[in-house]
């Protein structure tokens, strides 16, 4: 029984401590799910992180955009060009005055000679170093280059080129790219002694620093250190946004020793050199210290000197706070505070750190490296760009593209433009005046300046590629061309009839042109018809040699739109673009041989690789008897014809040849023509289509010969070819003439096509001569 009892008794003892050990087991298990569950997490966030920071900085780090360069100026002796515009490209070139010529790209004046000292530059086709020059001017012309280091002569020097524009990805950020190697010690030491002097002690974090930036902040009474790492700097940079919160803290810390883990300290550092935030160039983020030093100083980093690189260790703190344009006095400050670190830190002596902080910011005024300073010639060269090119290729490998921009004819352009419109608008009944130019070189076919509207910063609309307008008279050389391959029929003197012509039509619409002057002018030679512009004898050669043998000449002038076949065509009804009408100009300036007209010379990688090249190619597509026939006549449009005005401001010994175009009702003025130097082509019109109220002659011809007074400086010499023969005519009978005869004019012909039949007043001269003779004798025998 006392068994029993006691079985009893242990039962319930045991119940009872099991009814106690269940809910401390239940609270273990739990707590132990709840730790595997949250090292899970975290193991797997951790990792999550580790994937991030080796993928992105294993791989492609960065995105740099390509950088667009103009044209190169290429000095000689004889050289066009001012000592007041070589300072305008020295300026645009970020040069700095310095009487020392201490650094790259320093230069100054001594009466009409510049001395500098040039930038070392790696072009398409070699690498330049850095030379010092003295320049002399003689009036407008480059008259001696000197190299300085060994007092020679040098026959040509090629400056580096301005940066026009740069094709940024989504994300606005520049940066110069720099390697470690070449970094300066100045610049590595004053970051170790203001930022992290532990970074080559430390595994990412370090609470030593956390510790000491407290201690030293209470000691001044303000921010003076941070306890951030170079590590996580970098990593708060590359990786994470700026907000303020522990969580993005812990992320920063974590991920800093990740990165520690993976990488080594050398591959950190240099990470961090290229990718601080330093500035703001408009939208653009300046970022690492490459770049920072072309923005604050216009120098490459290794050319700086110890205080310009404390002033750039000095913005790693706040770049908008340390401004030193907005705020020089803060950033001296800060700057000079870096000196004393870097002195106590023994990286610089003391009289090293006293001597630059006497020395003055010497930052260059701000200076926008703007991915628009001529968005219409950037359009251009983006869209040839991307016919080989992807999009993110350009945006993000750091391509280089060299163009053919010429900066000083470009800006004598905006200039032109700017100044000659509202001059026209001043006319009654003109107003709105919208405009677009190409200018080509005559031999190159290369485009040296373009803009697609008035204002030269507009990046809206862009007329150059894309205002189709009716081109007006621009088209009748093209129709004379085509009659002139005809000689047999057609010759720069054939009689045509300039009187009323009716063409018919489709369903009785027939089509009654009429001339500008409303009047008809009989029979006319065919010079005089293109040259005078007649629109009823340009219609009756159109229609008899076939509109569609004109739209072929087009098409072999470089035209390649597709144009109506209506009779209209032949007094240019169909539309084509500024650029367009350049190209089919352009083959006429090349005396008949077509050239693509180009805007790039080359695209670099950012390692040094040419990638791509853009020759000059031609092709012979008109016959150049033809051609040369139908510039004598365009010479005549300038001498006697619509574009006669240009001789009353531009001398008569460039030899001009050109062209007006003016569409109905006045909504389009055109002009189109060529010294021996350059092709410039003229729109001006109303983006609305109404009346501009301007003909070519009185519109863009007007801002034509304005530019032209600016940049001409080599006359057109025509050249015959071998199958053409100059002949003598009698203008009162179209029959052969000679020197002697009345008002006779010399002529080209294709050989075999001039006429053989003499004119009388041949035999009066002969007669008049042996007149004279006869008296000549009784006088005195």
């Amino acid at each position: 029984m006392a068994k029993k009892v006691k079985s009893k008794a242990k039962t319930k003892v045991t119940k009872k401590n099991q009814r106690q050990k269940r809910p401390m087991s239940w609270l273990k298990k739990t707590l132990l799910y709840s730790l595997i569950f949250a090292g899970f997490v975290f193991f797997s966030y951790l990792g999550y992180l580790d994937y991030t920071v080796r993928k992105q900085f294993a791989g492609k780090r960065w995105s740099i955009p390509a950088r667009v360069y103009a044209s190169p100026v290429e000095l000689y002796t004889g050289y066009e060009l001012s000592l007041k515009k070589f300072e305008e490209l020295l300026s645009q070139l970020n040069y700095r005055h310095d009487y020392h010529l201490a650094s790259q790209g320093t230069y100054y004046v001594k009466k009409n000679q510049v001395y500098l000292k040039t930038k070392s530059f790696d072009f398409w086709d070699t690498q330049q170093n850095s030379q010092s020059l003295k320049i002399s001017f003689h009036g407008s012309r480059v008259d001696r280059i000197i190299n300085l280091s060994n007092s020679g002569n040098l026959a040509i020097y090629r400056m580096d080129p301005v940066q026009i524009g740069s094709f940024y990805p989504t994300r606005k950020e520049d940066r110069i790219l720099i390697k470690l190697e070449n970094t300066p010690d100045a610049l590595i030491q004053g970051l170790l002694a203001t930022e992290d002097r532990d970074f080559y002690q430390h595994f990412g974090v370090s609470f030593k620093a956390i510790a000491r930036a407290i201690w030293a902040n209470l000691k001044a009474g303000g921010v003076v250190q941070g306890g951030s790492t170079i590590t996580q700097q970098l990593v708060k940079n590359f990786y994470l946004t700026s907000e303020r919160s522990l969580w993005r803290k812990a992320n920063e810390a974590l991920m800093a020793l990740i990165l520690e883990y993976r990488f080594n300290k050398d591959d950190i550092l240099e990470a961090y050199l290229n990718e601080i935030y330093l500035g703001q160039d408009g939208a653009s983020a300046v970022h690492g210290f490459g770049l920072a030093s072309e923005f604050y100083f216009g120098r490459p980093l290794e050319n700086l000197s110890l205080h310009q690189i404390a002033t750039l260790v000095a913005l790693v703190r706040g770049p908008s706070y340390y401004d030193p344009r907005r705020y020089p006095d803060r950033a001296v400050k800060r700057r000079n505070l870096v000196l004393d670190e870097m002195q106590h830190q023994g990286f610089i002596t003391k009289r090293q750190a006293q001597a630059a902080k006497h020395e003055k910011l010497a930052v260059i005024s701000r200076v926008h490296r703007s991915a628009n300073r001529y968005p219409a010639f950037l359009d251009l060269v983006k869209r040839q760009l991307r016919q080989e090119y992807r999009e993110e290729d350009l945006t993000s490998e750091g391509l280089r593209v060299f163009t053919t921009l010429d900066v000083t004819i470009q800006n004598e352009l905006e200039n032109t433009l700017k100044n000659k419109l509202p001059h026209l608008e001043k006319k009654s009944n003109v107003n709105k005046l919208e405009s677009a130019a190409v200018v080509t070189s005559r031999d190159s076919a290369e485009i040296v300046a373009l803009a697609g509207s008035r204002h030269a910063s507009s990046a809206g609309f862009n007329r150059a590629l894309d205002a189709i307008r009716p081109i007006g008279s621009l088209i009748k050389p093209v129709v004379y061309l085509t009659a002139l391959e005809y000689p047999n029929k057609y010759t720069i003197t054939t009689k045509i009839d300039d009187a009323a012509i009716e063409v018919k039509g489709p369903k009785g619409k027939d089509w009654n042109p009429k001339n500008y002057d409303n009047q008809e002018h009989g029979e006319v030679e065919l010079h005089t018809a293109l040259s005078h512009s007649y629109n009823l004898a340009t219609v009756r050669v159109g229609m008899d040699v076939g509109i569609a043998r004109t739209a072929k000449t087009l098409r072999n002038m470089g035209v390649s739109r597709e144009v109506d076949l209506f009779p209209s065509l032949l007094l240019g009804a169909s539309p084509l673009t500024p650029l367009e009408v350049t190209q089919m100009y352009q083959t006429l300036a090349g005396d008949g041989f077509a050239s693509p007209l180009r805007s790039i010379r080359a695209v670099i990688a950012a390692d040094g690789e040419r990638l791509q090249s853009y020759p000059y190619t031609v092709r012979q597509t008109i016959d150049p008897a033809v051609t040369y026939i139908t510039n004598t006549i365009l010479q005549e449009v300038m001498n006697e014809g619509t574009g006669r005005s240009a001789y009353l401001y531009l001398p008569k010994t460039l030899g001009l040849a050109g062209k007006t175009g003016t569409t109905n009702k006045l909504r389009d003025s055109w002009f189109a023509g060529f010294s021996g130097d350059y092709l410039s082509v003229v729109w001006l019109g109303r983006d609305d289509n109404k009346p501009a109220g301007l003909t070519g002659a009185s519109g863009a011809l007007q801002v034509w010969i304005q530019l032209m007074k600016e940049i001409a400086k080599q006359p057109v010499n025509l050249i015959p070819p071998d199958n053409i023969e100059m002949q003598w005519i009698d203008p009162e009978t179209g029959l052969l003439a000679n020197e002697h005869c009345a008002e006779a004019h010399l002529y080209p012909f294709v050989q075999g096509s001039a006429p053989t039949e003499t004119s009388p007043c041949v035999e009066t001269a002969v007669d008049k001569a042996k007149h004279w003779f006869n008296d000549f004798l009784q006088d005195n025998f």
